[in-house]
């Protein structure tokens, strides 16, 4: 590098005292070593990172020779104008120019690097606070801060005083924040949930309020659910954040286990109706053989046994159906078997006027 720096300086003494030779020799010099930069990065170590498996680093230097290429020119440009021995006016306009092409450059590299970095989290099954659905929050976000930081370098590079603007920000923040307040409290509700993760998309949720349904999408403001009418409910993360919400799709399993109550009679085979309704459950394709389904005998009821029959089903959206079709399946296996389903019973006697009066009338 040393050696460089004296055959440019050599270079510059041939040129002469004519200061704009002098700056066409640097920007010249500059083209070069641009080039150069360029192409060791896109050449020597481009071949290096093809041989890698990750598309990350080929991607990075696809963007990088870029910014590269301009950087260095920009320098060459800056030592340039200095050399001319411009009015300082002039000279500080052209080196804040120089300065703003330079962080728009990188800002732009940046942006590309956080919107490729959050779309490989979001194929990670080990981050799941950045889904497909939520990338646009994340990048939204990343390319706010980013251009913030990129606002704040430009003013610093045109020597504008930042804190008059931080401190008018801050009071004008102020002000919105409470003409915002429900749609800042959604905002900041969401980036919980998402944190959370109390539910994601594709889950089956049921809410304390009633509603059951899908989640289709979970944005900054609020969260949409898809009932099985096929009707879309939009609720605010905000009140999504203070509820109670059963995750029907949470646990070990993606499905869920469906209970269907069952009642014989007194006098009905114990072992039998055990046995019928286990045949029935395994008899279905679409119930789950993993975990196997099982029957319970709940309790000695008014009017006959009660048993329960316990069946996995692949999905939560499918038990309406096969609730139906259990049910269907467990009566008509009843009616084969001969066995009774109870139903509620009464004894009424009648007594006659003389039969009502000798037991009201006490004896002799």
């Amino acid at each position: 590098m040393e050696w460089l720096s004296n055959r440019f300086q050599e270079i510059l003494a041939l040129v002469g005292p004519n200061p704009y030779l002098k700056a066409l020799a640097v920007i010249l010099f500059a083209t070069l070593a641009a080039k150069l930069a360029d192409w060791i990065l896109t050449v020597l170590i481009g071949r290096w990172a093809l041989r890698t498996r990750t598309e990350l680093d080929d991607r990075v230097i696809r963007h990088l020779h870029g910014p590269i290429f301009t950087s260095v020119l920009l320098f060459g440009l800056v030592a340039a104008t200095k050399l001319l021995a411009l009015p300082e006016t002039v000279t500080w306009f052209t080196m804040a120019v120089l300065k703003t092409i330079s962080i728009w450059v990188w800002l732009v590299f940046a942006i590309r690097m956080v919107e490729f970095g959050l779309e490989e989290l979001s194929r990670h099954p080990r981050f799941l606070f950045v889904q497909l659905s939520t990338l646009p929050l994340f990048q939204s976000a990343a390319k706010i801060a980013l251009i913030g930081g990129a606002f704040y370098f430009v003013m610093l590079s045109w020597n504008i005083n930042v804190t008059a603007w931080l401190a008018s920000a801050g009071i004008i923040g102020l002000a919105l924040s409470f003409a915002a307040k429900d749609s800042l409290a959604n905002l900041f509700a969401g980036l919980f949930i998402l944190g959370d993760a109390p539910y994601k998309v594709g889950d089956y949720i049921v809410l304390d309020t009633g509603e059951r349904g899908k989640v289709t999408r979970i944005g900054m403001r609020s969260t949409r659910l898809l009932t099985r009418d096929d009707v879309e409910i939009t609720i605010p993360n905000s009140v999504m954040g203070n509820a109670k919400i059963i995750n029907e799709s949470g646990g070990r399993y993606p499905g869920e286990r469906l209970r269907v109550p069952v009642g014989v009679a007194y006098g009905s085979d114990v072992d039998q109706v055990r046995q019928v309704l286990l045949d029935v459950a395994l008899g279905h394709k679409e119930v789950c053989r993993e975990p196997a389904p099982l029957v319970r005998f709940r309790e000695f009821a008014e009017s006959g046994l009660n048993f329960e029959l316990l069946a996995w089903i692949p999905e939560p959206e499918l038990r309406g159906r096969m609730l139906d079709e259990l049910n269907t399946l467990v009566y008509k296996a009843f009616v084969r078997e001969k066995i009774r389903i109870p139903f509620p019973q009464r004894e009424v006697h009648i007594h006659s006027r003389e039969e009502r009066e000798n037991v009201e009338r006490p004896p002799a």
